[in-house]
């Protein structure tokens, strides 16, 4: 079992983690005796005495169980892409993660698992996670008064984690409205409705503890965190705001033990809605891409290199035969804009370039040699999922320190200083021999063995280039100077402040 944050789709994959056959599910599900009539749309708003029971009443009856069906595998179901870059995130992030026992293989067998979902429309039209429904072969929906009907997936996005379906209802159903999740504010009160662990809907509150949060998932990172206990079986169902309306949906969880923790993760309804809109038109979306690594411009990478802001998302990385490399887009370079949308950070690149139509003609402003500079590109399709616009996080980024005496002795690229890091020749610069622990190239991340390949986008071949460049820079009246760095076969850029030396 993958004890840290995870997608909580099946109650048979927690507890004793066993898979079930079809005959058995060991979980009862809520039922009302009262058949639905009529349309109704939440709209309750919680009474003066603190009670959320008029947001319940009007969105329990749109919240469904979706069982699935899913394909026979070796392994354990939750062992997915998306919960490796989860473990990733919270590594990254320096917390500490449970010891995970391995995990036993599954025999060859079909296996049930279940999650949350909600009516957005009285014909049928149902949102969920992708996940909650990803390699099912069969698809049943519970309504909350019993009835269980076959569905139909209308459309699913594994990028977004999205995913829209469909039953023939003997009745109109009730539905919940979409809110506005842009206007919630830390601290504002939400309620998370769904099917945990199978024993039937419930509805959990709490608060928005923070947003924006990227979990290095996808390009549309952007969760809204929640302190509302959700756990396996609650992915998909919806987060509703104190007027029941629908500003997120529930999809992730940090869980060292196995259940909540108080740090869930939801979907926000101002990316959801637009995506389920046109799923439910197409079936599926075909993102774009570029083919870059980015990542932030911090305020020393703006000093080095003249940019009057702290913004925009640096190219680390041009992949050979992409749109951006075929548009002329080089390392170095710091996206500004995408048409007329301005980039302040490298999500926003990721979010503008997946919401574009592979094929679409358009123009980016990138900052280059203290100038801005428009390239005209014709955006890629997302066949490899691994050429798409992303963020490349770097631990190597900080706020480091440069002069000539930035606090490190370099050394020649020798053959045998090659033999040892592994370089191929194509590599030329100068490799760190040293760094000085008082100073704030130490500071910055910098380490012997790591080889500076360019200084303010300026190639170098050897460290007497290197002392040049930085010396130069230095009587230019730049603030920072620019490193880039390749370290293990990935390059970084490194901002060195020289007021910090």
């Amino acid at each position: 079992m993958s004890n840290i944050l995870r997608k909580h789709r099946a109650a048979a994959l927690v507890g004793a983690a066993i898979v079930l056959g079809a005959a058995s599910l060991p979980f009862a599900l809520s039922s009302s005796s009262t058949a639905l009539a009529a349309p109704a749309e939440a709209g309750g708003v919680l009474t003066s005495s603190g009670s959320f029971a008029a947001v319940v009443d009007a969105d329990k009856p749109a919240v469904v169980t979706i069982t699935t069906t899913m394909k026979a595998t070796n392994t354990s179901a939750d062992g997915s892409p998306m919960d490796e870059q989860f473990r990733q995130f919270f590594e990254q992030q320096g917390i500490p993660l449970p010891h995970q026992a391995p995990q036993q293989q599954q025999p060859q067998q079909h296996a049930m698992a279940l999650g949350s979902g909600f009516v957005i429309s009285p014909d049928g039209v149902i949102v969920t996670n992708n996940h909650v429904i990803d390699n099912a072969i069969d698809i049943k929906v519970t309504l909350d008064d019993g009835t269980e009907l076959p569905a139909k997936l209308l459309g699913a996005d594994p990028k977004s984690d999205l995913a829209v379906l469909k039953v023939q209802a003997p009745h109109p159903l009730a539905t919940v409205a979409w809110g506005d999740s842009d206007k919630l504010k830390l601290g504002d009160q939400i309620l998370a409705i769904g099917n945990p662990f199978g024993i039937g809907t419930t509805v959990t509150a709490g608060i928005v503890s923070a947003r924006g949060r990227d979990l290095h998932s996808g390009p549309y990172d952007d969760f809204i965190q929640i302190d509302a206990p959700i756990n396996h079986g609650n992915s998909g169902g919806p987060l509703v705001d104190r007027d029941g309306n629908v500003v997120g949906i529930n999809t992730a969880i940090y869980s060292p033990n196995g259940g909540s923790v108080g740090v869930g993760f939801a979907i926000p309804s101002s990316e959801a809605k637009v995506i389920v809109a046109k799923l439910q038109k197409d079936g599926s979306i075909d993102h774009g891409y570029l083919g870059v690594q980015i990542q932030p411009v911090t305020q020393d990478v703006a000093d080095a290199v003249g940019l009057s802001k702290a913004e925009g998302a640096l190219v680390a990385a041009v992949t050979n035969g992409t749109p951006a490399a075929h548009a002329g887009i080089k390392t170095g370079d710091i996206v500004t804009a995408v048409g007329s949308e301005n980039v302040k950070t490298p999500k926003d690149l990721s979010r503008l370039v997946a919401d574009l139509s592979p094929g679409a003609k358009e123009t980016l402003a990138v900052w280059r040699d203290g100038k801005t500079v428009d390239l005209n590109v014709t955006v890629g399709g997302n066949e490899d999922t691994q050429k798409q616009a992303a963020v490349e996080s770097s631990d190597d980024q900080g706020q480091a320190a440069g002069q000539p005496s930035l606090g490190i002795g370099l050394a020649d690229l020798t053959p045998d200083i090659r033999q040892q890091l592994n370089l191929p020749h194509s590599v030329a610069g100068a490799v760190v021999a040293n760094v000085n622990p008082d100073k704030s190239a130490a500071a910055a991340g910098i380490q012997p063995g790591d080889v500076i390949v360019s200084v303010n986008d300026k190639p170098v071949h050897d460290a007497r280039d290197v002392k040049t460049a930085v010396a130069d820079a230095g009587k230019s009246g730049r603030k920072s100077v620019l490193l880039l760095i390749e370290r293990g076969g990935n390059k970084t850029f490194v901002a060195v402040p020289f007021a910090a030396a």
